[in-house]
């Protein structure tokens, strides 16, 4: 690129300010965008994803925007894929050594990665790099090498192997090594920036030290929030179940979206979306004043996150069956047929709910009826002893919850 295709640094700054925690140093920032704008030279964006759960969620997503964000002003963004590191995996926030991946475990969770990162990132402009390349090359004498440009005091500085080693909890030695070898990534690459969620502060910061004792110029380290889940309390995870995943259905990131808080809808809005703080502002006082509905910000924002990753007839096909089943009431399009076989005898509905799959067990179907979460042909259901006959050709509709329906019928 020419200087004269980069942004002015103010609006740079002020797009990539977006949504970020700390900038560390906003100055030095400054600096090399200036430098880079005046030689016609990206910087180089470093992230690093550790391949140990590559099912992607809106929570991992802020970090892979922001780094679109850097595309748009044109740098140069590199996606790291961890093979190397994810040998060892990332201790922070873990009370006990983690278990070790291997190597083919590592490459097909890399593989899923790269298929998910371009719905976001722009292919041609993303380069993805793997830190075996470099960090598989040391060798032994590398390695420890490395590990004298940084002390075990400033490692236990941090808090979750100050807590384990406080509390007796082992500690691998392979452990200390994740910091210093992430780091290592940023001298390989000549990294200008890094990025990661505040979680990763520490990891980030190891990388500036470390780039100073190799007579590099230390990276910027940007942070991003951990993205509330659904529940808006807890950070967004698939364990927990408060997770919308970009590979999900488009009906399922739309109606998931739709259940979000009010209020929880405008932190989605900035951090899982492209749209600039004054457009979120001038929505917020629109429906401050009441010249906007909050459901239908909310409608807008289900219909960008179904768009950005499945497309825009794919979000407005999501949109008008969420309007047809929540808003009409209606039946969707498409639900699930389960056949089974006739009977003389009726079926007890709570065994036929764990049957079909909408409930776990007898205990969870009967609580689901009795919280009114269970539809019969439509009729909510309040008799836990509720039985139905199964007789040849008798079908049934039931819904649970407000997306899962399932026909059933005996014959």
């Amino acid at each position: 690129m020419t200087a004269a295709e980069f942004p002015p640094v103010p609006e740079q700054i002020a797009y990539l300010r977006k949504g970020v925690v700390e900038i560390i140093r906003e100055e030095e920032l400054v600096s090399k965008l200036e430098r880079s704008r005046k030689t016609g030279s990206p910087l180089t964006i470093k992230v690093g994803f550790d391949p140990s759960a590559p099912d992607l969620h809106l929570g991992h997503t802020v970090v892979i925007r922001k780094m679109k964000h850097f595309q748009d002003m044109g740098h140069r963004v590199v996606f790291l894929i961890g093979d190397f590191t994810g040998m060892i995996g990332d201790p922070t926030g873990q009370s006990k050594t983690r278990p070790v991946l291997t190597r083919e475990q590592v490459k097909q969770n890399a593989a899923t990665y790269k298929k998910q990162v371009f719905k976001i990132l722009r292919a041609k402009k993303t380069v993805i790099e793997f830190n075996s390349r470099w960090l598989g090359k040391l060798g032994a004498a590398g390695f420890i090498q490395l590990a004298s440009k940084y002390t075990v005091a400033r490692l236990l500085e941090r808090d979750d192997f100050s807590r384990r080693y406080k509390g007796g909890q082992p500690i691998g030695l392979h452990e200390f090594l994740y910091p210093i070898a992430q780091a290592y990534d940023s001298v390989a690459l000549k990294a200008d920036v890094e990025m990661g969620g505040t979680d990763q502060t520490f990891n980030l910061l190891v990388g500036r030290e470390v780039m100073r004792e190799f007579g590099l110029e230390p990276q910027v380290v940007l942070t991003m929030p951990l993205l509330e889940g659904l529940d808006g309390v807890e950070k967004m995870s698939k364990s927990l179940g408060n997770y919308i995943g970009i590979n999900e259905a488009p009906k399922e990131i739309y109606g998931k979206a739709m259940s979000i808080s009010d209020t929880l809808m405008w932190r989605y809005w900035e951090l899982c979306t492209d749209a600039t703080l004054a457009e979120i502002e001038a929505m917020r006082r629109r429906v401050q004043a009441g010249e906007l509905h909050p459901k239908q910000a909310k409608a807008d924002l289900a219909r960008r996150l179904v768009a950005d990753y499945h497309g825009a007839k794919a979000a407005a096909d999501a949109a008008a069956e969420f309007e047809r089943i929540f808003a009409r009431k209606e039946t969707p399009d498409e639900v699930r047929e389960v056949r089974l076989p006739s009977a003389a005898n009726p079926v007890w509905v709570p065994k036929l709910l764990v049957g079909i799959g909408l409930a776990k067990s007898n205990g969870e179907a009967r609580r689901l009826i009795e919280q009114g979460g269970v539809y019969l042909d439509g009729e909510r259901l309040s008799d836990t002893s509720r039985e139905v006959p199964a007789a040849a050709a008798s079908t049934y509709l039931f819904k649970v919850g407000k997306r899962h329906f399932v026909r059933v019928s005996f014959g």
